[in-house]
C-alpha cells in the first residue's frame, strides 16, 4: 500500500477561518477547552437538556457573544452585585479566566452529563458561600444570597434572549422562548435563585421589579468603560470585538444605558448596532464552521 500524507493544505479563506476559530475558542474555553469540550460533549451520562430544544438552540448561537456583553453591563448596575464582582471576581484582573468560567458554567449545565453539571454546581455553591463583603455605600453583601442570585440570573437570561431575537441564526417561535425561560429555571433552582421565572412573561415582571434598586455607581461606570472601552485585547483583535460591543449596547433598555450614561443617538444608533450585530454574529458562525477538507 502506498503511504497517505496526512497532512492537508488548507485555502488562504479556510486558513484564516481555522485561525479565527482557534483564537475564539483560546478566549473562552482556554488551555483546558480541548478537554472540557470532550468531558461536555461525549462523557457518558444523561443530559438535562434534549437537544433542539430552547437552552440548545439559544447557548450554541453565536449571538451569546453579544448577550454576555450586554448581560455584564446590565447586571453592573445593582450595587451590590456590582460589588461582588469588582472585590471577588477578577472582572479586570483576569477577564478571560472570568469569561471562562461562565462559559463553562453555561455549557456543563447545558450539554454535560447531568452528574457533572451537579458536581459543577456544588463547587459553585461552596465558593458563593465564603464571597461576602461590602458594598461602597457600607451596606454588607455575600454571594449566596438569593435576592443577589436571582438579579443576575435575571441580568443574564433576559440578555441571551435577547441577543437571539436580534441576531440569532434561526427563528425563536413564543413558545420556545417560553421553553428556554423554563430550562434556565430548573439551573438556577440548584444555584440558589428561588422561584426563578418559568415564562418570558414572568422574567419581565421580575425584572421590573428589581428596578427601585438599580443605579450609576462609579463601580458600574467604571466596567462599563472597560467593556466597551478598555477591553484586553491585542489591537487587531479590537475591530470585531467593537462590533459585538456595539450590538450588545444597542439592545439595553433605554433606562439602562441613561443609568450607564451611555448615549443614544436615535435612528442611527440603532442601524449601526444592528449592523454590528449581525456581521459579527455572521462572522463567528462562518469561523466556528467546519472548513470542508480536500479529498
Amino acid at each position: 500500500m502506498g503511504t497517505v500524507n496526512s497532512m492537508v493544505t488548507l485555502n488562504p479563506v479556510d486558513a484564516l477561518r481555522a485561525g479565527l476559530a482557534q483564537a475564539l475558542r483560546a478566549r473562552v474555553g482556554g488551555d483546558s477547552f480541548a478537554e472540557d469540550s470532550r468531558r461536555i460533549w461525549t462523557d457518558p451520562g444523561e443530559r438535562w437538556f434534549a437537544p433542539g430544544t430552547g437552552i440548545h438552540v439559544i447557548h450554541q448561537d453565536a449571538s451569546m457573544y453579544i448577550g454576555g456583553i450586554r448581560a455584564l453591563l446590565l447586571q453592573s448596575l445593582h450595587p451590590l452585585a456590582m460589588a461582588g464582582v469588582a472585590g471577588h471576581s477578577g472582572f479586570k484582573g483576569d477577564p478571560w479566566g472570568r469569561l471562562q468560567r461562565t462559559s463553562y458554567y453555561l455549557a456543563i449545565t447545558t450539554f454535560g452529563p447531568a452528574e457533572q453539571a451537579e458536581a459543577h454546581i456544588a463547587k459553585i455553591r461552596s465558593i458563593h458561600e465564603r464571597v461576602r463583603g461590602k458594598a461602597f455605600d457600607g451596606r454588607p453583601y455575600r454571594a449566596s444570597d438569593p435576592h443577589l442570585l436571582a438579579w443576575v440570573h435575571l441580568a443574564e437570561i433576559d440578555s441571551f434572549l435577547t441577543a437571539y431575537r436580534r441576531f440569532g441564526g434561526g427563528p425563536l417561535t413564543p413558545e420556545m422562548a417560553d421553553e428556554y425561560v423554563a430550562q434556565t429555571a430548573l439551573v438556577a433552582a440548584k444555584i440558589g435563585v428561588p422561584a426563578p421565572p418559568g415564562t418570558v412573561a414572568e422574567l419581565d415582571v421580575m425584572l421590573a421589579a428589581y428596578r427601585p434598586e438599580l443605579e450609576s455607581t462609579v463601580a458600574a461606570r467604571d466596567a462599563a468603560r472597560f467593556l466597551l472601552l478598555n477591553p484586553p485585547l491585542p489591537l487587531a483583535s479590537r475591530p470585531g470585538y467593537a462590533m459585538l460591543a456595539a450590538a450588545a449596547v444597542s439592545t439595553l433598555p433605554g433606562w439602562a444605558r441613561r443609568t450607564l450614561r451611555l448615549p443614544r443617538i436615535p435612528l442611527a444608533d440603532g442601524l449601526i448596532g444592528a449592523g454590528a450585530g449581525k456581521a459579527a454574529t455572521s462572522t463567528i458562525r462562518w469561523a466556528m464552521s467546519r472548513p470542508a477538507v480536500p479529498a
